[in-house]
């Protein structure tokens, strides 16, 4: 039975809850429990929970995965989430003092480095003006280019 690949039990009236020895059909491709009685939630396994909606449509006490509808026993209290957002509150600082730290190593790695090493601050320097005198060339290339083409679309 474990390696059953297709099981059709749609409009059977079949009531009661979705047993869970369900969640052994490791082989299950197709599933259709739709238009019975079926209440409670569903069965928790990676086979069940990956067939679409449509697989259990018509069972209007039916919860949980991949349904859109909460099982009861799942929703948290607002207890729970009070609980939940004051543990957030306290993270959301070491995210920034870590990020204020890593700019901070980050940002004197760099810089260090090019002040104590005279031959890569030679290099980065010569580097950015390389790319000042190439962009310089390619915009006046263009601007000139441009220039051109729109005088000689006047004089037409």
């Amino acid at each position: 039975m474990e390696s059953l690949e297709s099981l059709d039990l749609s409009r059977n009236h079949l009531s009661g809850e979705i047993p869970q020895s369900m969640s052994n059909l490791t082989f299950l491709n197709h599933l259709d429990l739709s238009y019975n009685n079926f209440s409670g939630k569903i069965p928790s396994s990676t086979q069940l929970q990956s067939f679409d909606e449509v697989s259990y449509i018509g069972n209007a006490q039916l919860c949980g995965a991949p349904l859109k509808k909460i099982c009861p026993e799942d929703e948290e209290s607002p207890h729970t989430h009070a609980i939940e957002e004051s543990k957030e509150g306290q993270e959301i600082p070491w995210f920034y003092i870590g990020m204020g730290v890593g700019f901070i190593v980050g940002f004197w790695g760099v810089c260090g480095a090019l002040i104590f090493k005279k031959a890569w601050r030679y290099a980065y320097f010569q580097f950015v003006s390389d790319v000042n005198d190439w962009m310089y060339v390619v915009i006046a290339i263009r601007w000139n280019w441009l220039h051109n083409n729109l005088r000689g679309n006047a004089e037409d």
